[in-house]
């Protein structure tokens, strides 16, 4: 694991993709969803807006349906940046946890081409 790269933290089913969503995807999904208490939509959503202060959005991401993420990129951590993540991440797999959704935190250096990348993340196809 010391070794490896990158880390993707993916729930056990297939998103718009085609591909297993992100534990940022899935946590939208409950609240899409009106699954989450007042408490924990509100702790999702502080949570994930420190996310977008703290974390580079990739280019391809919009607001618009049609033209988000054309090229149905995932993204995966740089390995070198859990510290700085770890602290958030923990909460949104553990309302992933409490509400019942299965995630795996996959470690690799195999990603496929890569389209985009940061200080903190890259994004492949």
């Amino acid at each position: 694991m010391l070794n490896q790269k990158y880390v993707r933290i993916q729930v056990r089913y297939t998103g718009k993709t085609g591909k297993t969503v992100g534990f940022i995807g899935a946590n939208w999904h409950i609240l899409r969803a009106d699954r989450f208490s007042e408490e924990d939509k509100k702790l999702f959503i502080s949570t994930e807006e420190w996310f977008n202060e703290n974390l580079p959005n990739p280019p391809f991401y919009s607001d618009n349906p049609e033209l988000n993420n054309p090229q149905k990129a995932i993204t995966y951590f740089k390995t070198s940046a859990i510290p700085k993540y770890e602290e958030k991440v923990l909460i949104l797999t553990g309302l992933l946890e409490k509400y019942g959704v299965q995630y795996d935190i996959v470690f690799t250096n195999s990603v496929g081409e890569i389209i985009y990348e940061d200080d903190y993340q890259i994004a492949v196809i």
